[in-house]
């Protein structure tokens, strides 16, 4: 009985490490990725369709991961980055295109596999972020290839780097005056409508959406100034 519970640990241990090693391949693989086709918030869709070997990879390798054992935060990084790395994927299967939107249920019926789970888009991004992990910083993080998302990092998510990474995406974007819009003349701010869309998310701790978004903002917006959301760029994120 004891060498038969010594031989489940040492399995155990290594079915561990290997999930693990596999995360920091694909991790690394996805910065390296990231770093080349990404500047700027947009994505070199033609150069990536041109060398399409090396998104396919990735997305193989997304398919096919173990998450068996990890902890929290490499299952968190790896969620993000496989989001990011699906969408640029199947922009750049079907590209040219100039919206996601034009390539039908690329959000909501389309299905991938992650982790050897078949599973949309959408399903990814609620089910395995948004709802497990209560943490309204993941919409800085996630890119839907459109102009009006949030500006798609060049680097992956790391578990040890993460925390200060979406609140570094955050910040950027909160202070980004194309982004978020301010009429100071008219007391008003123009959001993304991202926080239509996502309202219980930026205000499930009791917070309003400005309250929120002051936690990183340099410069604070006032109370009073009226809210309101601007139209939604679907148009492509290509350089």
């Amino acid at each position: 009985m004891k060498t038969l519970l010594v031989t489940l640990f040492f399995l155990a241990t290594s079915l561990i490490s290997f999930g693990e090693d596999q995360l920091s391949a694909f991790t690394s693989s996805s910065d390296s990725f990231l770093k080349k086709y990404v500047s700027n918030g947009s994505v070199a869709y033609t150069k990536v369709k041109q060398n399409i070997g090396e998104v396919e990879a990735l997305y193989a390798l997304i398919g096919e991961m173990n998450l068996s054992g990890v902890d929290v935060a490499m299952q968190k990084s790896f969620y993000i980055n496989a989001y990011n790395i699906i969408v640029i994927y199947w922009v750049a299967k079907h590209y040219p295109l100039k919206s996601p939107l034009d390539n039908s249920g690329f959000f909501d019926k389309v299905k991938h596999k992650v982790a050897g789970e078949e599973i949309t888009l959408n399903s990814l991004e609620i089910k395995k972020l948004l709802l497990p992990y209560k943490d309204a910083r993941l919409h800085f993080a996630l890119a839907c290839a459109a102009k009006s998302c949030p500006p798609l990092s060049s680097f992956a998510y790391t578990p040890v780097a993460l925390d200060k990474q979406l609140t570094e995406r955050a910040t950027a974007a909160l202070n980004n005056p194309g982004w978020l819009k301010i009429n100071k003349a008219e007391k008003k701010v123009e959001l993304s409508k991202i926080f239509e869309w996502y309202k219980k998310d930026f205000t499930a701790d009791g917070k309003t959406e400005l309250e929120w978004i002051n936690q990183y903002r340099k410069e604070k917006i006032p109370a009073t100034y009226a809210v309101g959301f601007y139209e939604y760029n679907w148009a492509l994120n290509e350089k």
